[in-house]
C-alpha cells in the first residue's frame, strides 16, 4: 500500500517520498482515510509508530488558509517538547502545499509577547493548554473557527492534571468539529474522555505484533546504589557508547549524574523542567547533532520526542510506572534500527523492577555486576 492509495494528493505523496517515507505504517494506513472522510478517530499505537504523521498528512490535505485570521486546526499536547516536535512535522510538509499556511507552537516557559504577536496569523496551532488559555484571556486568539481538534498523548494529558484546562478550552470551541485523539495506551481515563469528546468515532488500535518490529535489546544489572555511578561510566567508556540517553527520577539527580560524568571526562548535559525552554531546546538539538555524548533527563523526554537512530537508553533510576518504562526504552530501537536499553537496579528497586516486568508480560534476568572492576570509573 502506498500513501497515494490512502487518498492523499500528489503534492503530499511526493513530499513523503522525498522524506524517505516509502510506505505508510499501520497506524497511518488506518487513520489517514478516516480523517479524510471527516470521521472522529481514536488512534492507539505504541511510541515510534508514526502517529504524528497519521494526522498531520490528512489535516494538511483538508485545511484551507484561514483568511479570517483564526486557526482552523488546534492540536493540544502535554509538553513543550512535544509541541515543538509536532510543529516541526507540520512544517516539514507545509512547503509542499499549493497555498501558504502557517503553523505555530505555543507553550509556557518562554516570553508570551512574541506568541501574542504571531498567534493571530496561524492557521494551525499546536499548544499546551495553559499557555493557550493565557493567549485567549489576552484576546490574542479566538477558537471559534476551529474545524479539527487533535489531542495528542491524550492519556498523559489527563494524568498530568490538564482536565480542567482542557474542559475550559472545549467550551471555547465550535460544537461541530472533527475530533482526533491519540495515545500509546488505552487507559480508563482515556475511555472516559473519548466518550465525551468523540462522536461515533472510528477506533484504530495497532497491536504490537501488527506494528513495525522494534529491535530493543534489554539488559538489567543488579548493582548497589553506591556503585551505580561508576557502573554507568564503565558502560559508557568500556562499550564506547557514542550517544546515550540516561533517565533519572528527578532534576536534582540528573544534575548530580552530569556533574560526575563531566568530572570523569564524559561530555554530558542534563535536561529537565527546571530549565528554561530555550536552554532545553538548545541542549536537545546539540544532543541530536552529536555534540553532546550523554544526555541525562527526567521523564520529560520519555514521551513524544523522536531522536533518530538513538543507539542506547539507560535507566539510572527506574520510573514509577510500567508505562513510563515502556516509553523510556521506546526512545531507542526505532524505524527498524536496533538499540540497547539498560537498567541499573539496586536492591531496593528489585521488587519494583519485577512489577514492571510482570506488567510487560516478560521476565528479564538481572545480570550481577559485583565482580566488575569499577576502580577508576
Amino acid at each position: 500500500m502506498s500513501f497515494a492509495d490512502l487518498g492523499l494528493s500528489s503534492y503530499l505523496t511526493e513530499a513523503t517520498a522525498a522524506f524517505g517515507f516509502s510506505e505508510p505504517t499501520p497506524i497511518q494506513a488506518g487513520v489517514i482515510p478516516e480523517v479524510l472522510a471527516g470521521k472522529d478517530v481514536l488512534g492507539i499505537a505504541k511510541t515510534g509508530s508514526g502517529k504524528t504523521a497519521s494526522y498531520v498528512l490528512p489535516i494538511l490535505e483538508k485545511v484551507t488558509s484561514a483568511k479570517h485570521r483564526e486557526p482552523e486546526v488546534l492540536v493540544l499536547v502535554p509538553t513543550r517538547e512535544l509541541a515543538d516536535q509536532v510543529r516541526q512535522v507540520f512544517e516539514q510538509f507545509l512547503p509542499a502545499l499549493p497555498e501558504r499556511l502557517c503553523c505555530l507552537a505555543v507553550f509556557g516557559g518562554v516570553a508570551i509577547n512574541p506568541q501574542m504577536q504571531e498567534v493571530g496569523k496561524a492557521d494551525i496551532i499546536v499548544a499546551t493548554p495553559g499557555r493557550l488559555l493565557d493567549l485567549v484571556s489576552k484576546n490574542a486568539v479566538t477558537l471559534s473557527a476551529v474545524k479539527t481538534l487533535v489531542l495528542d498523548e491524550a492519556d498523559k494529558m489527563l494524568n498530568l492534571g490538564f482536565k480542567k484546562e482542557v474542559d475550559a478550552l472545549f467550551a471555547l470551541l465550535p460544537v461541530r468539529r472533527q475530533n482526533l485523539l491519540f495515545s500509546a495506551t488505552l487507559s480508563p481515563a482515556l475511555t472516559s474522555i473519548q466518550q465525551v469528546v468523540l462522536h461515533e468515532p472510528t477506533m484504530i488500535e495497532i497491536d504490537s505484533d501488527e506494528a513495525e518490529e522494534v529491535l530493543i535489546n534489554e539488559v538489567a544489572y543488579a548493582v548497589t546504589e553506591v556503585r551505580k555511578g561508576p557502573l554507568l561510566r564503565y558502560l559508557i567508556k568500556k562499550e564506547e557508547l557514542k550517544q546515550v540517553l540516561v533517565f533519572t527520577s528527578s532534576a536534582v539527580k540528573a544534575d548530580a549524574v552530569v556533574n560526575k560524568l563531566t568530572k570523569n571526562g564524559i561530555n554530558s548535559a542534563s535536561i529537565h523542567s527546571k530549565m528554561s525552554q530555550t536552554v532545553r531546546r538548545e541542549v536537545l538539538e546539540e544532543f541530536k547533532e552529536g555534540k553532546i555524548r550523554v544526555l541525562v533527563a527526567t521523564d520529560l523526554l520519555a514521551r513524544g520526542v523522536d531522536i533518530d537512530s538513538l543507539p542506547c537508553v539507560i535507566n539510572y533510576e527506574l520510573p514509577r510506572s510500567p508505562k513510563d518504562y515502556v516509553h523510556r526504552i521506546g526512545r531507542t530501537g526505532r524505524a527498524g534500527e536496533s538499540g540497547d536499553a539498560i537498567s541499573l537496579v539496586n536492591p531496593d528497586e528489585e521488587h519494583h523492577f519485577r512489577v514492571i516486568q510482570k506488567k510487560m508480560g516478560q521476565r528479564l534476568p538481572l545480570t550481577e555486576s559485583a565482580d566488575l572492576n569499577l576502580h577508576g570509573y
